[in-house]
């Protein structure tokens, strides 16, 4: 997952703090998620999946296709 999110992060211009603040999601969470520390909860990724119009196979490098389904 941690490859994928970061990448979308960087990709939106934005930094983790930037993020927290756009999504609610405490900038801790999101260090650990990008650094493959935590896997968010299925409520979590939906919210990020919708934030960066991806999908969740994709978050959770399960796919290289970044599209929603």
């Amino acid at each position: 997952m941690s490859n994928n999110l970061k990448k979308l992060r960087k990709e939106k211009g934005l930094s983790q703090i930037a993020m927290q603040i756009e999504t609610g999601i405490d900038q801790a969470l999101i260090s650990k998620f990008e650094n493959g520390e935590r896997i968010p909860p299925t409520d979590t990724l939906i919210l990020l999946a919708d934030f960066f119009n991806t999908n969740i196979d994709y978050l959770l490098d399960r796919t290289d296709n970044p599209n929603k389904i």
